[in-house]
């Protein structure tokens, strides 16, 4: 009797052990940011994607203090920041909130840490439907139209730099009806996918 509960003892400090392996990492080999902060869903109404993504719903929406499981108030709601390791190269919002996908906004944040200033990157943004990025309290880049998310079909920020320490970066997602996604990549100077980085969920 005692091998099938050791057996189980392990399973499930595996399965609580591993989504904490793959949180405060890097990015993957292709640039890809992974590990995020998401706050959602929140309801745009009747409201155009468009008008929701250039709107703040929040004043420090641009550089939040996000930490996972803090609360943050957005309008007259209060939503939670949750910790996520995507599966893929972007987050599934629709995955992570089924219930409410449609005519809704996410906001993902990762904190960047590089050893030291790095200029001349490029940010690759894409999303499903209209997406924004900002990086340390800046908009680098957005897209204001419906459409599907497509690995190559970026939109792209050029010249951008981290500086040394701590970079805020918040992907800002609206979707008007069906799938509900958002990734960000970054590469160095020769194009190459930007690696030499920390990936922090928490300040």
């Amino acid at each position: 009797m005692k091998r099938p509960l050791v057996l189980a003892a392990f399973a499930l400090l595996a399965a609580t052990a591993l989504p904490a392996l793959a949180q405060n990492g890097k990015p993957d080999p292709e640039g890809y940011i992974r590990d995020w902060l998401v706050l959602a869903p929140f309801s745009i109404g009747e409201s155009s994607g468009g008008d929701a993504l250039d709107r703040k719903q929040f004043a420090d929406e641009a550089q939040p203090a996000a930490k996972a499981g803090a609360t943050q108030k957005v309008a007259d709601k209060e939503l939670t920041w949750e910790k996520t390791a995507t599966k893929a190269f972007y987050i599934d919002f629709k995955e992570l909130h089924p219930a409410q996908s449609e005519h809704v906004i996410a906001w993902a944040v990762a904190y960047l840490v590089s050893a030291d200033e790095k200029t001349g990157l490029t940010l690759k943004m894409n999303s499903n439907d209209q997406g924004k990025v900002y990086l340390n309290g800046k908009p680098l880049v957005q897209f204001t139209d419906t459409r599907t998310l497509e690995k190559d079909a970026d939109d792209t920020a050029t010249d951008v730099t981290l500086k040394k320490g701590v970079n805020v970066l918040v992907l800002k997602v609206v979707n008007e009806e069906n799938n509900w996604q958002g990734s960000v990549r970054l590469l160095d100077k020769a194009g190459k996918p930007l690696t030499d980085l920390k990936v922090e969920t928490k300040p």
